[in-house]
């Protein structure tokens, strides 16, 4: 269990995030239109999983901003954006703010994706949702770089993941 905070507030996670050098598990998430996409869609490509509680905070929706610009300029690369949002709501704010090169993908059916990855929040008033995490992998899916921010309102660093690619 992590322990990480919420406007300083402790509150913990599920597990601990998956170690640097093992694989990516697989998983199932739903697509903005409600198709499923698993992790063997993305073979051969280098992986950048923008994980966040909910594309409808300022956190949340500025990474997915800086991803997406951050996006257009990686090669063989996809960047994951994962959250517990319903895909309509990812769809609405990604076509709101003209976002077209990031993946948007949600584990809002029973929040799989987060307990796999010892990333779900357990108590506290997010309980349920996504801690913000970034998870980047080659193009063999092993993990090379992992963040678990240690405070929810505060943005990940996106240099470091970018720095690994």
């Amino acid at each position: 269990m992590a322990s990480i905070t919420l406007g300083g507030n402790p509150i913990n996670t599920a597990g601990e995030l998956p170690k640097v050098g093992t694989k990516l598990a697989d998983f199932k998430l739903v697509k903005n239109d409600l198709s499923v996409a698993s992790l063997s869609d993305f073979n051969g490509k280098k992986l950048v999983l923008n994980i966040f509680p909910s594309i409808d905070t300022g956190t949340c929706a500025t990474s997915v901003r800086k991803f997406n610009e951050a996006a257009a300029k990686l090669e063989n690369t996809a960047v994951l954006c994962i959250s517990r949002d319903l895909p309509f709501a990812q769809k609405r704010f990604c076509g709101a703010e003209g976002i077209e090169n990031v993946v948007n993908l949600s584990d809002f059916q029973e929040g799989t994706f987060g307990k796999t990855n010892g990333l779900e929040i357990v108590d506290g008033p997010l309980k349920g949702l996504h801690s913000r995490v970034l998870i980047v992998a080659d193009a063999d899916g092993t993990i090379l770089h992992t963040e678990q921010v240690a405070e929810i309102a505060n943005e990940p660093n996106y240099e470091a993941a970018l720095a690994v690619l």
